[in-house]
């Protein structure tokens, strides 16, 4: 594994529009936009923070991060292992910056962007937001993406159920880490 991922880490991004998850997403992409309500409160926001930092939200059996303790920093280079059906994929991306806003909205979280030997093109963001107007906490992931790998694009639709199925159990386990 850290041999695919030193061999990612110098490439450039398989998309051009890199940090586009800051402002408007690029057309001619599949755009997802999940948000699910955490809780309340400066615990539940310091617990989801832990949970980004330790890339639970990747935990979820059929998809793993590797490695699990990689740093939360622009630049850091990961695997996405992820089995579809019989078949495990292993997909290189880069953090491409680091959310961390106070304010009345507190905001942490970061996105990574999909290098050249990953099924997809594009940049997911995973953000944890704590409105202290009404002290809800929030779990925010914003995508954009498109299939890059022949037998990704000739079953996209099995593809883009799989993204789905990933936001769900995602902020799940996201959710489930507070308790």
């Amino acid at each position: 594994m850290s041999d695919f991922i030193t061999s990612q880490k110098e490439l450039p991004f398989s998309y051009p529009e890199v940090g586009a998850t800051q402002g408007l997403l690029p057309t001619r992409y599949n755009h997802d936009h999940n948000r699910t309500h955490l809780g309340t409160g400066r615990v539940a926001f310091q617990r989801a923070v832990t949970s980004l930092r330790r890339w639970e939200q990747f935990d979820l059996g059929w998809v793993r991060i590797f490695p699990d303790d990689a740093p939360l920093r622009a630049g850091t280079t990961v695997a996405v292992k992820a089995r579809t059906m019989a078949v495990w994929t292993l997909s290189a991306a880069r953090i491409v910056y680091i959310v961390n806003e106070t304010g009345e909205m507190t905001k942490f979280g970061f996105a990574y962007g999909t290098l050249p030997d990953h099924v997809e093109r594009g940049e997911e963001r995973f953000l944890v937001e704590w409105n202290h107007d009404d002290d809800s906490v929030w779990y925010d992931i914003l995508a954009f993406s498109k299939p890059k790998n022949p037998l990704v694009r000739c079953c996209a639709p099995y593809a883009r159920q799989l993204q789905k199925r990933f936001a769900r159990e995602s902020m799940r386990r996201v959710l489930a880490s507070l308790s």
